[in-house]
């Protein structure tokens, strides 16, 4: 059967599920511009069949103000579904986590209310902040009393996790029924963590993945994940992981990740330079994962004015207008495709719809950990249990200067 030009089905915008005599529905939205009022008759007459999905058609008195929609029967033929996600390109404010989580919240209903996102991602270090340019005093064999400062006002604007600032996540993540994933820093006694927490469209915390290897002087202010945080969560909407900033050049944490079958793997970042989106391109083939790289995108002016706030060597010639991280989030295909982005310009929601049936076709002639691997060859071991420093062999614990 030919349908209409206006019956062309749309991605899902916004997807809704509903009922019909027991049945589950997919409600979409259908292609515009409506057809003639003399045509308008066929909309109504009766529900119609596009591509073997039945096609229900709902009239509103309105119908020329707003789109049409239309309910898919989800008893058809529906393996490959399509899941709308939304990477956010924006900056922390600097020291002020409660402001930062009201811009979330912010951002998290503009990527539903306007694209019909189902996944968010946003950058590293979101909630707690990226130090870009800080030196937090240190140089070999030598610390500043106003870098020991610099920490503490950091240190003390990280989260605990669990804590306040995670149940206030979970709770926008079940509000505007999205999955999230967070990038923080997490406070663990007086040790933070890059870290990224994970929550579904029910509001639940799923888990964190630490970063396991700091960039460069980051390794001053950051500990080290171990192999227990490197999870791949199975959601409605496809297995979902993470790898932070440079780990996605550790070609050992990525076969983990490919071997635990991560679908979408997202990869927040504060690596702005042109060269990134090659490094996302590689493990979008090399995986057969659809890639989404989250970073911020930050001036002068989004971080506190000097002296409070000064970037070692850089300070004298920025102006508070001057871009010191200029994005680039991006979103890749596992065929290669960029399906939205590079964004360098501010900013920005950046959302593409993920064909799941793509990742299929693109393993079909090459899936690493699969029909392409040679195990007898080349294997990977991963040690997943928590590393800890201490680790007490008997069942007491001492509480408040008593042992029980």
């Amino acid at each position: 059967m030919t349908t209409p030009p206006y019956f062309q089905l749309q991605r899902p915008f916004p997807p809704s599920f509903q009922t019909l005599n027991n049945h589950p529905y997919l409600c979409f939205t259908l292609w515009r511009p409506l057809p003639p009022s003399s045509d308008r008759a066929a909309i109504e007459e009766e529900p119609r069949l596009v591509k073997d999905m039945a096609l229900v058609v709902t009239t509103t008195s309105a119908i020329n103000e707003g789109p049409v929609f239309a309910e898919v029967d989800m008893s058809s033929d529906f393996n490959a579904p399509t899941v709308r996600a939304t990477v956010v390109q924006a900056s922390t404010i600097f020291y002020d986590t409660p402001a930062t989580l009201d811009k979330a919240e912010r951002l998290l209903a503009e990527a539903v209310a306007s694209y019909g996102s189902q996944l968010v991602v946003f950058p590293e270090a979101f909630v707690g902040g990226y130090p870009r340019g800080s030196d937090f005093g240190v140089s070999v064999g030598n610390r500043t009393a106003k870098g020991r400062e610099d920490f503490r006002r950091y240190h003390s604007a990280a989260i605990d996790v669990p804590g306040p600032e995670v149940d206030r996540l979970a709770a926008m993540a079940g509000k505007y029924k999205v999955h999230l994933v967070m990038g923080v820093i997490e406070r663990d006694g007086y040790t933070l963590y890059c870290a990224v927490l994970f929550f579904d469209s029910q509001g639940h915390y799923l888990g964190k993945h630490r970063k396991i290897m700091p960039t460069a002087l980051e390794r001053v202010i950051w500990g080290f994940g171990d192999g227990s945080t490197i999870p791949v969560f199975e959601t409605p909407i496809g297995k979902i992981g993470a790898a932070i900033c440079w780990e996605n050049k550790m070609p050992l944490l990525r076969t983990a990740m490919y071997a635990k079958g991560v679908e979408i793997y997202c990869a927040p970042t504060a690596d702005a330079r042109d060269v990134w989106q090659a490094s996302m391109t590689h493990i979008a083939l090399e995986g057969g994962c659809f890639v989404l790289s989250a970073n911020q995108f930050c001036r002068r002016t989004d971080y506190p004015p000097p002296p409070e706030y000064v970037f070692a060597g850089d300070e004298e010639g920025l102006k508070p207008n001057s871009v010191v991280c200029a994005g680039g989030s991006v979103i890749i295909s596992p065929s290669g495709a960029v399906l939205a982005g590079p964004n360098y310009d501010g900013e920005a929601l950046i959302s593409a719809d993920l064909d799941l049936g793509e990742i299929a076709r693109a393993k079909f002639d090459f899936d690493v950990v699969g029909h392409y691997s040679r195990p007898e060859v080349l294997s990977l071991i991963v040690k997943d249990h928590p590393t800890n420093p201490v680790t007490f062999t008997s069942t007491s614990t001492k509480i408040e200067g008593k042992n029980k």
